[in-house]
């Protein structure tokens, strides 16, 4: 009986495998012989139908309903960006999916990167020959979070970009918008989505990816005792001082609503377009009563309640900061 059933399993198992051959031969393209390199534009929001179809449409791949499984199935598919792409034609739609993915192929593309602000992306913007500057402004955006002071700040998602040519300044920007509404953000206990927005933007900038959610914990705890947050980022932000290690004592008496030291409470934006993983941890801090935190040297961030050991680590920063370990 065990010998039957291992023969019908085989019989089984080879009919599968024929029928998911004769699968691939139907609705895929083999990659043996790709046709002529094209280019295929992406518009802004697209959907994974209308990426099939234009590349159905236009000879790349043999089926676009193949493709919207694919899209579907595959996470990494759906990070495929607006702009103009390298492709050939004729090719599988695995392959088609990892070309668009390829940045070398994508026409003009420029990268937001995580911890950049609005300033920095409008330089980008204007850099790239792709995007109309000759009406710039900046309103009638859909912003994801709205505030009170109608800032697009922190809710430009980090990613790689590609724009047709003539895109507007506004149109580009609600792209990265329309980017960002993909993170899950929300309240977290006390918090509004802004605030968690504005905490992600802080320990963006602040800390090493491996201590985000430890330095969540320090500013929430801060808030919780209405204790100052002091952070040098957000003085920096508001200074223009972005990118320095050691903040003098006078930047930190610059009358700005950004000024950590002298107002309390989180800033009126966020100062940074912080990743998903910053968001992640702005609302899963990690359970602890630090009050203090600092990155002695490289690679050695300390977390303490204790200001006297702060005062210490504080002392050894500082010959770290002198003797070149931040250079």
């Amino acid at each position: 009986m065990r010998s039957l059933n291992s023969k019908l399993t085989t019989v089984v198992l080879f009919i599968s495998l024929v029928a998911l051959a004769f699968f691939h031969q139907t609705y895929d393209f083999r990659n043996d012989n790709p046709g002529q390199e094209i280019l295929i534009s992406i518009p802004d929001g697209a959907t994974g139908v209308e990426i099939g179809k234009n590349l159905e449409t236009n000879g790349v791949i043999k089926s676009s309903k193949y493709f919207v499984d694919f899209y579907l199935s595959n996470e990494r598919a759906r990070g495929i960006a607006p702009g103009v792409h390298k492709v050939n034609t004729h090719i599988s739609t695995s392959l088609a999916v990892s070309q668009l993915l390829d940045q070398k192929r994508i026409s003009n593309s420029i990268t937001v990167k995580e911890g950049s602000t609005l300033s920095d992306v409008l330089k980008l913007l204007k850099e790239n020959s792709h995007i109309d500057y000759s009406k710039f402004e900046i309103k009638n955006l859909r912003i994801p979070i709205a505030n009170r002071l109608n800032s697009i700040e922190g809710q430009l998602f980090p990613a790689i970009y590609s724009f047709e040519s003539g895109t507007s300044v506004n149109s580009a920007l609600q792209g990265m918008l329309n980017k960002f509404k993909e993170i899950s953000i929300h309240e977290y206990m006390k918090y509004s989505a802004y605030d968690v927005l504005k905490v992600a933007s802080l320990i963006q900038v602040e800390g090493d990816a491996a201590d985000y959610d430890k330095v969540a914990r320090v500013i929430y705890n801060r808030l919780a005792i209405n204790m100052p947050l002091q952070l040098n980022s957000s003085v920096q932000y508001a200074a223009g001082l972005r990118g320095r290690i050691a903040l003098s004592n006078e930047a930190t008496k610059i009358n700005s609503p950004y000024n950590t030291y002298k107002n309390l409470g989180l800033p009126p934006t966020p100062i940074s377009n912080p990743s998903a993983l910053a968001i992640s941890a702005a609302l899963n801090p990690k359970v602890g009563d630090w009050l203090y935190f600092i990155t002695v040297k490289p690679g050695d961030t300390r977390f303490t309640k204790d200001f006297k050991e702060f005062q210490t680590w504080n002392t050894l920063y500082n010959n770290n900061l002198a003797n070149g370990l931040f250079r």
